[in-house]
């Protein structure tokens, strides 16, 4: 009975077009996103000024904090073989891989779930945009030499390239949505498992992805603060906007969906 059962957990809960309808949905929004993020940047030295003195501002509060820890930290993954090697693949890689691996899985094993943390990556892509605008802010990697960062994953894959230049933005640190993503994919799977080590691991995922984008000198510890603000009011918003439609859009229907998302 029980072998019997386990294929239809791995059927598809709403049918190949609604597979196709949401795949459709998330990439449009993931390409408006890296564009919108693209289009936030500018030109000229002014720019680059702004987002420089913003950068230095938050230096400065870290320092004042006591918790200036960005170049020791990078010094430190420098100096272990290849452990820089590993956190630069990780930045190039995790983000996009890791959080469509899981929205497929949220999807497929927890349908009436998935249409909440997709709107809640929707809210937090505009919010994100919005910032890159108003507060553009050169990561660590840019700043002047005599803060010592160093450009880890240009050193491990080259100069960063863009299929199209509109993507291009150096100056959007804040928020870091590596710190974002990992937040809301991350808890999200750890809330949904039922597995104690797993939760574990998913609990634990924004922490150590917090680490890769410190130590590849990508993020102040204060960008990623502002990542998890952002990821936390796309939950408020996507709570919000569960109101609207509770049998299709809540994290926790009191029955599946059977109405259209």
């Amino acid at each position: 009975m029980g072998l019997m059962s386990r294929p239809t957990r791995l059927t598809l809960p709403k049918g190949w077009r609604d597979l196709v309808v949401q795949f459709v949905v998330l990439a449009v929004a993931i390409f408006v996103y890296q564009l919108g993020r693209g289009l936030a940047d500018g030109s000229g030295d002014a720019l680059k000024f702004e987002a420089i003195s913003n950068a230095k501002d938050l230096v400065y509060v870290e320092r004042e904090l006591g918790l200036y820890f960005e170049p020791a930290l990078q010094r430190w993954s420098l100096s272990v073989p290849y452990l820089d090697d590993l956190f630069s693949w990780l930045y190039l890689n995790v983000q996009t891989t890791v959080t469509l691996a899981g929205m497929l899985w949220i999807y497929l094993l927890h349908n009436s779930r998935y249409y909440f943390v997709r709107n809640m990556f929707f809210v937090s892509f505009v919010l994100a945009c919005l910032l890159y605008v108003l507060v553009p802010t050169a990561p660590p990697r840019l700043m002047p030499a005599e803060y010592g960062f160093h450009d880890s994953v240009e050193t491990f894959s080259g100069p960063r390239k863009f299929v199209w230049d509109a993507f291009a933005n150096p100056y959007a640190a804040v928020p870091s949505m590596h710190i974002g993503f990992a937040i809301m994919i991350g808890w999200s799977i750890a809330s949904l498992s039922t597995t104690r080590w797993v939760r574990a691991f998913w609990w634990s995922y924004p922490a150590a992805i917090l680490f890769v984008v410190v130590a590849t000198g990508n993020h102040f510890w204060l960008d990623a603060v502002a990542g998890a603000a952002v990821a936390a009011i796309g939950a408020v918003a996507a709570t919000g906007l569960a109101r609207l439609r509770p049998h299709a859009w809540a994290w926790a229907p009191d029955q599946p969906s059977r109405v259209s998302p």
